[in-house]
């Protein structure tokens, strides 16, 4: 286990007692969950203190955990140059509370943040320009999200007639069938469409 991490992880924790809900350390690697009405004075602690020195923003993302509440965690990853060390901040919220923007504090998050709310719909308060990145304009939903459809909503074609793109409604080619995955030379336990004729 990296020393220089728990050093850290505990000076962390007296420094910003009402900020951070907990902190551990695996794999070499520190990983602390912040509060999210309080990420961006978290943030700019971690970028400016001389003890953490975290000036490069490498990403944020976002995860989907659909049977806990609050439903998602935001994650930041930060890089320190000056003590080679990297941190993950993490932050828990829902689909209706906003988490402020650290674009102020770190201009790199403005697209991440932005990818974070096109993909899960997690709304970051003060962001200069949150709108979707990935999707098209007119995409409903939110596709990383768990129980959003693999088929998605809509299909997109273009049409002959129209000579143009057409959107519509996503309708599938084939029926559901039950797959039972079993070897052909053990045999299924039901009767497969064809077998009927095998018996006569």
């Amino acid at each position: 286990m990296n020393q220089a991490l728990i050093d850290l992880k505990d000076y962390l924790l007296s420094a910003l007692p009402s900020q951070l809900e907990g902190g551990t350390t695996e794999y070499d690697e520190l990983v602390v969950v912040a509060q999210a009405s309080t990420i961006a004075k978290t943030m700019l602690f971690l970028r400016d203190d001389s003890e953490c020195q975290f000036k490069q923003l490498i990403d944020v993302c976002g995860v989907d955990y659909p049977s806990r509440d609050p439903r998602f965690d935001v994650v930041y990853q930060l890089l320190s140059l000056r003590h080679n060390q990297r941190i993950r901040v993490k932050v828990r919220t829902d689909e209706a509370t906003p988490i402020p923007s650290v674009t102020g504090i770190f201009s790199a998050a403005g697209w991440y943040e932005r990818e974070v709310w096109d993909l899960y719909g997690v709304y970051f308060s003060d962001h200069p320009d949150l709108r979707r990145i990935l999707t098209d304009y007119g995409f409903e939903g939110h596709p990383m999200r768990k129980d959003f459809p693999l088929t998605g909503f809509v299909e997109l074609r273009y049409d002959e007639e129209q000579k143009r793109v057409a959107y519509q409604p996503v309708q599938l080619t084939q029926e559901f069938r039950r797959f039972d995955f079993l070897s052909p030379w053990e045999g299924a336990r039901h009767i497969l469409p064809g077998d009927e004729k095998a018996t006569s």
